[in-house]
């Protein structure tokens, strides 16, 4: 097959998952009910929110005097609340995300990237900018970005295991990232120190298959990365149990340790869970690192 023919190939793969990727998204967010005014908050927009009786501490340049005319009160006019940051998604796309252990459970990538772009879709709709790390494409708002976003999220990496990427955040944003985390520990703690640094702050969801957890094998076994690069052969895959989980559970425990160090949060999700859950629990961790 010539390089032509292999690119066009590749293409026309990667182009048909669009459609299946957005469904999915649209349809995780559609069980989220936010309301129409999800997200508005009393803040510094421009848009006119509501109007409240007047407190100590409020300015008098901020009294509505036409609204307070009409009762013995004073009102305040509220602004609806403009997210100035923007959302910055990491989306782990390497070889080691490809792995399901069940026909019917999502690969670690399909729950990653069905995760990620719903809460994209979300975030979007509340009036927020999302872009993706790097400098390929920066936040923004409308369906457009959405398209962009399942585009650039159905590309498939040769490598076993992806390091985050920390360029392009921007000062005081938030982001999210997905991943297994299974690969080397310390580019991530790098990339969350350098968040940090900039005052951005985030969600680590760290997506693992089932199987990964409970370490279902016994008697030989040949263990072999997705990629193809990493090959360990066993007679005794039992008794290798204990020390697999002691050490699943030192990374989770990792993890979790420097996100809290460093201001983000953490949720372990198992693709044989609710995306439903994890999607609502992204989108409150959304909430409780802005500002």
């Amino acid at each position: 097959m010539t390089p032509v023919t292999t690119l066009r190939q590749r293409s026309e793969e990667e182009a048909a998952k669009l459609p299946a990727l957005l469904a999915r998204a649209e349809h995780l967010a559609g069980t989220v009910l936010l309301g129409e005014h999800g997200r508005r908050r009393a803040g510094l927009g421009d848009d006119f929110w509501q109007y409240r009786p007047m407190q100590q501490g409020d300015a008098l340049r901020d009294i509505d005097w036409r609204r307070s005319a009409r009762s013995d009160a004073q009102f305040v006019r509220e602004r609806e609340w403009q997210i100035a940051q923007s959302v910055i998604l990491w989306v782990d796309q390497a070889a080691s995300m490809r792995f399901a252990s069940d026909a019917n459970l999502d690969t670690k990538a399909n729950r990653a990237r069905t995760l990620a772009l719903a809460s994209a879709i979300l975030l979007v709709r509340g009036g927020e900018r999302v872009g993706l790390t790097g400098f390929d494409l920066p936040p923004r708002r409308g369906q457009a970005q959405i398209t962009r976003l399942a585009h650039m999220l159905s590309v498939d990496q040769g490598d076993d295991y992806a390091e985050p990427e920390a360029r392009g955040m921007i000062p005081q944003s938030r982001a999210i990232f997905f991943s297994d985390f299974l690969g080397d520990p310390a580019p991530v703690e790098a990339a969350l120190t350098k968040a940090a640094d900039r005052g951005v702050r985030g969600a680590l969801v760290q997506i693992l298959d089932p199987t990964e957890e409970s370490f279902p094998f016994n008697g030989r076994t040949i263990f072999q990365s997705i990629g193809g690069g990493i090959v360990h052969e066993t007679l005794k895959a039992g008794d290798l149990r204990t020390r697999y989980l002691d050490r699943l559970a030192e990374r989770k425990d990792r993890l979790e340790r420097f996100s809290r160090l460093t201001g983000w949060q953490y949720l372990c999700h198992h693709t044989n869970e609710s995306a439903q859950s994890a999607l609502l629990w992204i989108y409150r961790a959304m909430d409780g690192t802005h500002g």
